[in-house]
């Protein structure tokens, strides 16, 4: 059995997970932390039995937890200020982490890949766990490779209570597409459009447009449209559930305590892509 730390089991997707988890026979939740709902058990939040009866209790004191727990592997679908604080102290107590949380400084990957190589902690982190996002990004970066003088731009679409935009997904989209161009990232993308006049340059590899729609209650919508003298292709991913995310993240959970060379992996490496 793996023994599971949930970070933020309250949360849209750590209840996913957590529900999950707790209906996996090779999985066990042995803590679950958070800011909210301390006291409350873990069945109560996500209504599925739970024959521990696992308390939640305050992340504050998640080195207490870990030295009475002893978990394996940390899931983390929270936010970036508190992946970047509790990632790194798992990382530090040996504790493999699966992150799925987007908008993460670049100082903390730095900081918390150091780690990984240290305290050999093999991790995952993948702003997207679904296996169909993971084949629109191998499809992309076969795609782009032939369509390199189209023009190119991605539109993604999330429910409004999504706080960072463009969504990470978008973004790995947009390294994957400026790697098949051999162009910088930071060079070529251009977010959205002003008002007025606007024009396009001309080429695909003078310019990757972003745009980033906030509505209602999308789950998450990618979509990559090339576009050359007349005609275009459309590669489209609609997530129609979150738990095409949590099936991932188990997948992930299960993948990392396998593995032995201490770096981070992908979910493309995860599902074998």
């Amino acid at each position: 059995m793996i023994k599971l730390l949930v970070l933020g089991p309250t949360g849209v997707m750590g209840k996913l997970i957590s529900e999950l988890a707790l209906k996996d026979d090779e999985i066990d939740i042995v803590a679950a932390c958070d800011i909210i709902n301390l006291g409350d058990k873990l069945e109560s939040i996500v209504a599925v039995k739970d024959s521990k009866n696992i308390i939640i209790t305050d992340v504050n004191n998640l080195q207490k937890v870990i030295d009475q727990t002893k978990p394996e592997v940390a899931v983390d679908f929270t936010v970036a200020a508190a992946t970047e604080k509790n990632c790194l102290i798992c990382a530090k107590n040996g504790i493999r982490c699966v992150i799925g949380t987007t908008a993460l400084s670049q100082e903390f990957l730095n900081e918390f890949e150091n780690l990984v190589k240290n305290y050999q902690v093999p991790s995952v982190i993948s702003p997207n766990m679904a296996t169909g996002v993971n084949i629109l990004f191998k499809t992309a970066s076969t795609l782009t490779n032939y369509l390199n003088d189209w023009d190119i731009e991605v539109i993604e679409a999330h429910h409004h209570r999504k706080i960072d935009a463009p969504s990470g997904t978008a973004l790995k989209i947009g390294q994957i597409i400026s790697n098949s161009l051999g162009s910088d990232f930071e060079q070529i993308v251009k977010f959205g459009r002003n008002r007025g006049p606007n024009k396009r340059l001309i080429g695909g590899k003078n310019e990757l447009g972003f745009h980033s729609i906030r509505a209602g209650d999308i789950v998450g919508d990618h979509i990559i449209l090339y576009a050359g003298p007349g005609e275009r292709i459309e590669l489209k991913h609609q997530a129609h559930s979150r738990y095409c995310f949590a099936e991932g993240a188990i997948k992930a959970i299960k993948f990392i305590t396998q593995v032995k060379e201490a770096k981070i992996y992908s979910t493309s490496e995860v599902l074998g892509f």
